[in-house]
């Protein structure tokens, strides 16, 4: 009678083996490659890393030196920013439709912000034609009004979609408390968004 031959059950049952071990492997390791796979293979279906609404400026930027003279016979300065997050609006003084739609979007999210509305100023700096005093006044108490003028540009061109050559590009701006240019909200983004996204800096914020 011929004795069974150990290595002929030991071969089979080897490669089950492996195939086993193997398919673990691909079990474990398949969905991190799909996510790497997806996430620099695919940009579209990269997530975001941020949770603002609007367009963040990144680096943010450092207005520069500048002194505008006020319809009240004042000045506006860099100091005139700091320690209060600045809404910011750049436009023709007669105020067209973009701009009275602009400026009652950062009255009413101002407003809306309740116990830190004071934390937050109004802006609106125009580029000529200063300014239509009776709608401004009546209709945005306690916005601070500063012409540009000549002296003035080296500040428009800091803001970008608002070069001196092409002033009014319709965008609401953010300056935090330090005097740095961070964020901007074009004509088509949601009206909620700004209110949104102060919410969450003055939340995160130590300064102003």
């Amino acid at each position: 009678m011929t004795e069974p031959n150990p290595s002929m059950d030991f071969e089979p049952v080897h490669r089950r083996s492996r195939r086993q071990l193997w398919l673990l492997i691909a079990v474990f390791f398949a969905p991190l490659a799909t996510a790497f796979l997806l996430y620099y293979g695919f940009e579209d279906w990269r997530p975001s890393r941020s949770t603002n609404q609007g367009e963040l400026l990144q680096p943010a930027r450092a207005l520069p030196v500048f002194e505008l003279s006020t319809p009240e016979g004042t000045t506006l300065t860099n100091e005139s920013l700091r320690g209060k997050w600045n809404l910011v609006y750049i436009g023709d003084g007669q105020c067209g439709q973009r701009c009275r739609e602009a400026l009652v979007l950062m009255r009413q999210s101002r407003l809306a912000l309740n116990e830190d509305l004071p934390r937050v100023q109004r802006i609106f700096l125009t580029t000529g034609h200063c300014c239509d005093q009776h709608y401004l006044q009546s209709t945005h108490p306690g916005l601070i009004i500063a012409q540009s003028g000549t002296t003035g540009q080296p500040l428009l061109h800091a803001f970008p979609g608002a070069p001196a050559a092409e002033p009014e590009a319709g965008y609401i701006y953010i300056v935090d408390p330090l005097g740095n240019l961070m964020m901007r909200y074009s004509p088509e983004a949601p009206h909620k968004a700004l209110l949104e996204d102060l919410e969450k800096l003055l939340k995160l914020s130590h300064i102003g």
